[in-house]
């Protein structure tokens, strides 16, 4: 692909990765990288992806001319679930070469996308398909968004231990701050992860998401 493609993840459902992708497009094409978003798979909508409209909201653009081709939306099933039940009770399996075919057309286009997965790396994509293996097929670097609430450095952990495992580049860990919680539990976090990336992934980026209370 002529354009590098960067999957964005999440820790668990509501990690923040929908406002990561906003803001790091945003944020790249004011540094002069021509940047799309796209939604790998999008559940609980009917005809148009809500994280495709919040990602240009946070972005500051209208619809682009690639979200009007769906190019950027291949995949939407009704049922708010994993893709794999959403796609069972729409009675449409997910087309996956569509998905990967859209992927690359947008490369074509732009010179980065950042794909979105729908929940975390094991969310299922099809009953025999997790979304981490079809990631790892593609070659895709990972941008894994993690927090600073409870719980978070054993879902961090697990997340990076299954990269690690399938031999996956970790691009960057984004620290979203919100919910803003207990500061010290928070604080300890990230100090916590800053620590592992510099042992174990020292190429990888450690970013820290803004809050995006206005969006």
């Amino acid at each position: 692909m002529s354009g590098k493609v960067y999957f964005v993840s999440g820790i668990d459902t509501d990690a923040g990765k929908s406002y990561a992708t906003g803001h790091l497009a945003r944020e790249w094409n004011r540094g002069g990288v021509r940047t799309l978003t796209q939604k790998l798979v999008q559940t609980g909508n009917a005809d148009v992806s809500e994280d495709i409209l919040l990602h240009r909201r946070i972005m500051g653009v209208a619809l682009q001319p690639e979200d009007e081709a769906r190019l950027t939306m291949p995949e939407i099933y009704p049922h708010p679930a994993s893709p794999h039940l959403a796609a069972r009770l729409a009675g449409r399996p997910v087309d996956l070469v569509r998905i990967t075919e859209a992927t690359r057309a947008l490369a074509a286009r732009c010179d980065a996308v950042l794909l979105e997965g729908a929940g975390g790396l094991m969310v299922p994509l099809t009953d025999t398909l997790l979304t981490i293996d079809y990631v790892k097929s593609c070659g895709y670097p990972v941008i894994l968004v993690t927090s600073g609430k409870l719980g978070a450095i054993n879902h961090t952990l697990l997340s990076l231990e299954a990269l690690k495992t399938r031999g996956m580049r970790l691009h960057a860990l984004v620290f979203n701050a919100f919910p803003e919680g207990d500061p010290v539990v928070r604080q300890d976090a990230e100090a916590y992860f800053r620590q592992v990336l510099a042992r174990d992934w020292p190429d990888a980026d450690f970013l820290n998401l803004p809050f995006l209370s206005a969006c």
